[in-house]
């Protein structure tokens, strides 16, 4: 069969189903796109960006605190919920009115129906909603994942992150379970916005994927701020009560309760399997989604799964890119591999902090390793911006003297972690980052001044102990510990694997 006779069906139109469906376009392949709600998924209408949107509102709330440092009087904004809101929908409607996604589509020549209600596999080429069905060749399955909740007593009680943008006003007292990227951004938003916020997780420490000292910082932040952070605590039930919703929970064997006024899970993102039929086409799925291999196949060689629904990475750069592979290998036959060695990620949390590559404990496992940490407080833009609390910290193999993972908190963090993204995904060694002339002052300079440590614990390059190295004792350390491997240095990336 050829490209051109070649019929592609994606079920889902978010990042992935609509990278998807536009490379399979690219490359040749008839592709019919189907879309159970609006075109754009979670990302578009409900996620990232309506979310990122409420977190600057929060963040200029927070900011007017500030005011009088700069010596700038004056009464401080109210918010206004409905309005914060409104503005939080002009960005969602913003790549459907601006942009035109629906119509961009079209315009390549993709045949695109949305609004279609649940979509369901009739049998293993075949997918059907309502009173239509369409077949193809091939398959995609794009549909994502949706909030989760707990088990408990009165979890009917409980909201999600998709529900804030029904709020009428902001509540006075907020319960947050769940301690990981959503939780902890929820948690940000309401205590800018004023409310009095208490952060339930059940692990030892809040974003449990992060790097530790990420962890540390951020807690330690949150705690300064006001949040009352619970960790290693369970979530039993929750009560209506005349004043509130009663939250019990237990910890060590001791309980408590607190009362609120709102309770936000934030406890995970189980895959949309459910109403998909999966049986009828002898797709296999567990409790984390979809399985599929290297190629992004699922066990019906035909049919792929991309993005949330496979459960593997719940980012929007990762499903977009696992698009582009699927829909090569449906088209061209399969040969393309996923990658996730560089994949920088990032919250808006009060601080943000982002990341990317491994965590110092991951890197200690295979590698010997050397660490730079440099404080916001040793440079001027923070300290000028009124905002001298976090780091940036750089995770290096001894021997190869590339970068294993960077950790970054504070302001600008999502954007300074994609500087590092880009020198891991370059294999540019340390001693070549340190040389790096970035602009003064900037948040991004801690790069330069974090590489520039590991450099001088090397010995390499010939950088100077600079002031601000001086009186810190988070200096630059090197791991002594013994790796289980001791592999041979990373070779450069190439295309294809």
């Amino acid at each position: 069969m050829s490209v051109s006779e070649l019929h592609l069906l994606v079920i889902g139109a978010g990042p992935a189903g609509t990278t998807a469906a536009l490379q399979a376009r690219d490359l040749g392949a008839a592709v019919t796109l189907l879309e159970a709600d609006q075109v754009g998924g979670t990302s578009l209408n409900r996620g990232p960006a309506p979310v990122r949107t409420l977190a600057r509102a929060a963040r200029l709330m927070r900011d007017c605190n500030s005011w009088s440092r700069f010596g700038l009087v004056g009464s401080p904004p109210v918010p206004d919920i409905s309005a914060v809101l409104a503005n939080c929908e002009r960005v969602a409607n913003y790549a459907h009115e601006k942009k035109d996604v629906a119509g961009h589509l079209r315009h390549f020549g993709i045949d695109l129906f949305a609004e279609l209600g649940t979509v369901h596999f009739v049998d293993p080429w075949t997918v059907a909603a309502g009173n239509r069905s369409w077949s193809a060749e091939r398959i995609i399955v794009a549909v994502g994942g949706r909030p989760g909740t707990i088990p408990i007593e009165g979890n009917e009680l409980g909201l999600t992150y998709d529900d804030i943008r029904h709020l009428t006003s902001l509540p006075d007292r907020v319960a947050i379970v769940g301690g990981a990227d959503t939780g902890c951004q929820l948690a940000s938003i309401f205590q800018d916005f004023g409310a009095a916020v208490v952060l339930f997780e059940a692990g030892p420490r809040l974003v449990p994927a992060a790097d530790a000292s990420v962890s540390t910082e951020l807690h330690d932040a949150f705690r300064a701020q006001g949040i009352e952070v619970h960790t290693d605590t369970l979530v039993q039930a929750l009560r209506r009560r005349s004043d509130g919703i009663a939250v019990d929970f237990i910890r060590g064997g001791s309980t408590g309760r607190c009362v609120v006024d709102a309770v936000f899970f934030a406890v995970g993102w189980p895959p949309n399997v459910d109403g998909l039929s999966l049986a009828a086409a002898g797709v296999a799925a567990g409790n984390d989604g979809i399985g599929v291999d290297e190629y992004l196949r699922t066990n019906v060689s035909h049919i792929f799964a991309v993005g949330d629904v496979t459960g593997r990475s719940m980012l929007v750069q990762t499903a977009r890119m696992e698009g582009r592979v699927a829909a090569h290998n449906a088209v061209r036959g399969v040969s393309r591999r996923t990658t996730y060695a560089v994949v920088p990620s990032a919250s808006f949390t009060d601080p943000e902090y982002g990341r990317v590559g491994l965590t110092e404990a991951e890197a200690q496992i295979h590698h010997d390793i050397a660490v730079g940490v440099a404080r916001y407080d040793d440079l001027l833009r923070p300290v000028a911006d009124g905002r001298p609390e976090g780091f940036c910290k750089l995770i290096v193999d001894r021997r190869s003297r590339l970068i294993l993972g960077a950790h970054v908190i504070g302001e600008y963090s999502a954007e300074t972690v994609q500087v590092v993204a880009a020198c891991i995904a370059s294999d540019m060694p340390i001693d070549k980052v340190a040389e790096i002339q970035f602009a003064f002052p900037t948040f991004t300079e801690a790069v330069s001044m974090a590489a520039q440590k590991v450099c001088r614990h090397l010995g390499i390059g010939d950088f100077p102990e600079v002031w601000s190295y001086l009186g810190h004792e988070d200096q630059p350390h090197v791991s002594r510990s013994r790796p289980q491997s001791d592999p041979e240095p990373r070779e450069p990336r190439g295309e294809g694997s």
